[in-house]
């Protein structure tokens, strides 16, 4: 059976060291998708994400061709991977079916997740998911966790004693 893990990251680096690592363990690159957050300079990102992807040759192919998309309540983000095209052609076709939420909750996360993952990125950090079978579930997992990513409990907790209960799309990015 097939399932989605899902990891937010704070620092971008860290994401790209999750990415890398899950390509050079064999992992397809169109079985991993990564959502960044908002940044200063869209443009430098998109371009250090092709730098990274030159530099690093195969274990790299996803950063490489990162693009930028704008979403509701999180504004332009970098993406890449199966997930991207979820939410390219949601974006196209309407604003109900290029939600966040939409594409997260299609890819097999629940509701609730979806929520916290989305409030990640429109707070800034990246997300990294993957597609992958029971069978190889523990190995990604491994290979996410090591990559540093934030602690899901204690984040949504902080998230939760300031007031937040939902991500919500008609908010202005952070």
């Amino acid at each position: 059976m097939t399932r989605t893990i899902i990891r937010s990251y704070d620092d971008h680096a860290d994401a790209e060291t999750a990415i890398t690592r899950l390509e050079a363990a064999g992992l397809p690159p169109e079985d991993i998708s990564i959502i960044r957050s908002p940044t200063a300079s869209i443009e430098n990102d998109a371009g250090r994400g092709a730098e990274v992807g030159g530099a690093v040759g195969a274990g790299a192919g996803l950063l490489a061709g990162l693009t930028a998309l704008p979403l509701p309540g999180v504004g332009p983000v970098l993406a890449a991977g199966w997930l991207f095209g979820t939410l390219a052609v949601g974006t196209t076709a309407g604003a109900a079916a290029g939600s966040l939420i939409g594409a997260l909750t299609g890819a097999g996360l629940s509701e609730d997740e979806a929520h916290f993952h989305a409030e990640t990125i429109r707070r800034g950090s990246t997300v990294v998911s993957v597609r992958t079978s029971d069978s190889h579930a523990a190995v990604i997992e491994k290979i996410l966790d090591g990559a540093g990513p934030i602690d899901a409990d204690a984040r949504r907790s902080e998230y939760e004693r300031a007031g937040w209960t939902r991500f919500d799309e008609t908010k202005s990015p952070a």
